[in-house]
């Protein structure tokens, strides 16, 4: 048994239930273990054994079983030579309760009658060894009913799955795309939750550890999400986007496009430009050698959207970051009505910032993204571009996006 399992083992419920309310509460793995009388290092191990996900058989106990409190009184009335039916009482328990308790947890077969009858207050000797937080441990033991993992057992569906996450598929992208890939088939269904668990959580681990690398955030453990601070300049004759067209914010109409930068290192001053259109969630990527100057994103920009129909250029909604001073310039080449969001307000343009995210598990953070040229950056939009999206029904933004050239309007499509 490895060290981590032993520290899960050799700790209470009561324990551990309240370690994770401390971290999951904004504490410290350190202050959270000291809360509960341990040091840091049992701490640590209780959350890399779940995987940074809160087990869910550490609820706050429910009263159906007894707690440490209730096994504290039932040794006092053992010491007081109370019977049975008097300790039940005095816990607000049934008789049988406490002499099912008894009989578990007694290290010497005895009639319990004539062991608990009372004795001038006290007996002269001591036929049982009944302890407390042993069988609360005991207890705990026994209240960790961890079934079968259906990933674990079920071989084709793993390997679907295993599949899928190697294509950096999210949990939630897997599940619901197994629904439309297998839909006479319930044995390959599986909940994302799931596939969370079987990545993270060592006692459910059916999947290879190593594959929480192909997700989005590539941890492996999972911690809160956290988001950066942006900063913002100002330039002339910016059209704001409170003049944008309502029928920019509906997506019913496709060729609205949102767009901004993917920064890479501090010390390469690399970047990569990033558009996606809000109907579809189609992404292109703009290659950007020697750094992201307005000039150099102005012509990587009209080179990208020369290659798109007339019909797929009518807006593009970016930050008022320096990178677009020629904007002026942009949209006389390339036809688009430029908007630019609000200070400090990333949300208005939400579509793009949850595409950078997952952009990211392609583009790392602090790398020099000058070594990404303009192949490899097509080559990861054609993949992210072939994810199916919750967004669109579990299709894929290509599949959205060849559909509407086609001729079928957009909520046609996602139906």
């Amino acid at each position: 048994m490895n060290g981590v399992l032993m520290g899960v083992v050799n700790s209470t419920r009561e324990e551990r239930r309240l370690f994770w309310v401390g971290y999951l509460g904004g504490a410290t793995v350190k202050e959270a273990a000291g809360r509960v009388g341990r040091d840091e290092s049992a701490g640590v191990k209780w959350l890399h054994h779940a995987g940074g996900m809160r087990p869910e058989n550490l609820a706050p106990p429910s009263g159906a079983r007894l707690s440490v409190a209730e096994r504290e009184e039932i040794l006092i009335g053992l010491e007081l030579g109370e019977s049975i039916r008097a300790i039940a009482g005095r816990i607000g328990r049934a008789p049988s309760t406490v002499q099912r308790e008894l009989r578990r947890n007694m290290t010497q077969h005895y009639r319990t009658q004539a062991v608990l009858r009372r004795r001038g207050g006290r007996p002269r000797s001591r036929p049982w060894d009944y302890r407390p937080h042993r069988a609360q441990q005991r207890a705990d033991r026994q209240a960790r009913r961890v079934s079968a993992a259906k990933l674990a057992t079920n071989q084709r569906l793993r390997a679907e799955v295993q599949a899928r996450l190697e294509r950096r598929e999210s949990p939630e992208q897997i599940t619901q795309r197994l629904k439309m890939d297998f839909p006479d088939d319930p044995e390959m269904r599986v909940s994302h939750e799931t596939i969370y668990q079987a990545l993270y959580v060592q006692s459910r681990g059916a999947l290879r550890r190593e594959l929480t690398t192909s997700l989005r955030t590539g941890r492996t453990i999972r911690k809160p999400r956290r988001r950066a601070e942006e900063r913002r300049g100002r330039l002339r004759g910016m059209v704001m986007i409170s003049e944008r067209p309502p029928e920019v914010a509906d997506r019913a109409v496709p060729g609205h496009w949102e767009g901004d930068l993917i920064l890479g290192s501090t010390a390469s001053g690399s970047a990569v430009g990033t558009l996606v259109e809000r109907s579809t969630r189609f992404v292109m990527l703009l290659h950007l050698p020697g750094g992201h100057t307005a000039e150099i994103v102005q012509e990587a920009m009209v080179a990208k959207m020369a290659t798109l129909p007339e019909q797929l250029r009518r807006s593009l909604t970016w930050d008022q970051g320096s990178e677009m001073a020629n904007h002026v310039q942009i949209a006389e080449a390339t036809g688009l009505s430029i908007y630019f969001c609000d200070p400090h307000s990333p949300w208005q343009r939400g579509t793009n910032e949850n595409t950078n995210g997952l952009l990211r598990q392609y583009l790392p953070k602090g790398t020099d993204l000058s070594f990404y040229g303009p192949g490899m950056l097509d080559n990861i939009a054609a993949e992210l571009n072939n994810r199916p999206r919750k967004t669109l029904n579990w299709h894929t933004p290509t599949e959205a996006l060849h559909a509407i050239l086609s001729g079928q309007e957009i909520q046609t499509v996602l139906r």
